[in-house]
């Protein structure tokens, strides 16, 4: 056993794991955070996106021992302590951005990434920033107008 510090939305964490234990399993097992989904468990949907250091990375393909020290954001941390939704979850809701809502947090991570680094993305850039995320349900139409609604929001030109 190996034992980490992972700093999780704000909260230091401090457990005992495997060594091939994976981030994702982590977060959800150990840590309860059922919002980080486990879908294709091959590096391929991106239903797992959380930020690792602000970046966003699938939870499925890092070990846990490899966060070790570092900073983890999943999406039960975007609204914080408060009620209120995150700008990307609002946005979200208003443009209906979700139908099964099974992709939705690893899209809303890589949002938030997304609009971290370019507070005011064009559609090509938004669609670029979403090509690790798959959803099977929609036809990223509302998913796009989504992250551009909450850019706007933030205050960007619009």
């Amino acid at each position: 056993m190996d034992t980490v510090t992972i700093q999780v939305n704000g909260e230091r964490t401090r457990r005992q794991v495997e060594p091939r234990t994976l981030l994702v399993h982590y977060l959800r097992n150990v840590l309860g955070l059922k919002g980080t989904h486990v879908g294709c468990d091959s590096n391929q949907c991106g239903a797992c996106t959380v930020l690792l250091d602000g970046a966003p990375v699938k939870a499925c393909s890092i070990l846990t021992v490899q966060a070790d020290g570092a900073s983890v954001e999943t999406v039960e941390g975007l609204a914080g302590t408060g009620r209120t939704l995150h700008p990307i979850q609002e946005a979200f809701r208003a443009e209906h951005g979700l139908q099964c809502g099974f992709c939705t947090p690893g899209v809303l991570m890589t949002a938030v990434a997304l609009l971290r680094e370019k507070p005011d993305p064009d559609e090509a850039t938004i669609r670029a920033a979403l090509a690790g995320n798959l959803c099977r349900c929609t036809g990223y139409e509302n998913i796009v107008r989504s992250i551009a609604r909450a850019a706007r929001a933030s205050g960007a030109p619009a």
